[in-house]
């Protein structure tokens, strides 16, 4: 009999998202919907299946693509009515974001904050009202050992107002602290309609990824990862995470991020 279960991964083809993907296609059972913006459809899946073509430890048809543009209302929620109602979400990574590290207030440009918004935040909020109906229904106490289901934004410390003490950084500040205050509306909102799930925001750390190549030698760097090893680092701490931790922002190492 096929899992009512599945994870979900949006976007997935890239950096983070992409080492999420291949991590739980590789070390679960569970279908994977994974979300793509740019290419042919099988030309996306030989690319994130590329690293098990030889192992064959890897069920192909596990890996489920759907077309998301995260810019797109329209196709966000196209792309929820592609997922059967019947199964439920075990684990969703919302990994979108995009920087624009502004230096000072006379670098702001209104398209990229915009942008930086509409990625950092509103995608974020759209994935929330068209896939959280795939999270379970049961309520809390009747899942065995509370083992709730994991809504996951993957967030970054400097969205911290309290640990922000060298400025700058203006538009991806401002929207990842916005993203923060989501996570936890969000997780009251599970908590009110008594869903079987938590919401919880995680930062990776520095990766070695297009998004922060440019920072790489930066003082404030103090470690500095393959997205492999971020993925892997991110699935340890969301393992960890009880009831207790829920609408909070933790770091890679399970340590919580205040406000």
């Amino acid at each position: 009999m096929p899992s009512r279960n599945f994870f979900l991964v949006t976007p997935s083809t890239r950096g983070l998202s992409l080492a999420l993907t291949r991590n739980l296609l590789r070390t679960t059972d569970l279908p994977v919907f994974a979300t793509y913006r740019r290419g042919k459809k099988e030309e996306v899946k030989e690319h994130i299946l590329k690293p098990f073509n030889d192992s064959g430890n890897v069920d192909p048809t596990r890996l489920k693509l759907l077309y998301l543009d995260l810019l797109s209302e329209n196709s966000i929620e196209q792309a929820a009515k592609e997922v059967e109602e019947e199964i439920a979400i075990e684990k969703a990574f919302l990994t979108g974001g995009i920087l624009y590290p502004e230096k000072s207030s006379a670098d702001l440009k209104l398209s990229e904050m915009m942008e930086a918004f509409q990625t950092n935040v509103i995608s974020h909020l759209l994935l929330i009202k068209h896939f959280s109906k795939f999270l379970p229904k049961n309520h809390p106490q009747t899942v065995p050992n509370h083992e709730l289901a994991k809504w996951v934004h993957i967030s970054a410390r400097v969205g911290s107002i309290s640990d922000n003490v060298r400025g700058g950084w203006y538009s991806y500040r401002a929207s990842k602290a916005a993203l923060n205050q989501v996570i936890k509306t969000f997780d009251l909102q599970l908590q009110m309609k008594k869903t079987a799930a938590m919401c919880v925001g995680i930062h990776p750390g520095t990766m070695r990824t297009e998004l922060s190549k440019d920072f790489w030698k930066s003082s404030s760097v103090k470690q500095l990862f393959d997205p492999e090893d971020a993925a892997k680092n991110i699935i340890d701490v969301l393992q960890k995470l009880n009831e207790s931790k829920r609408g909070k922002i933790w770091d890679w190492k399970g340590e919580e991020i205040l406000p």
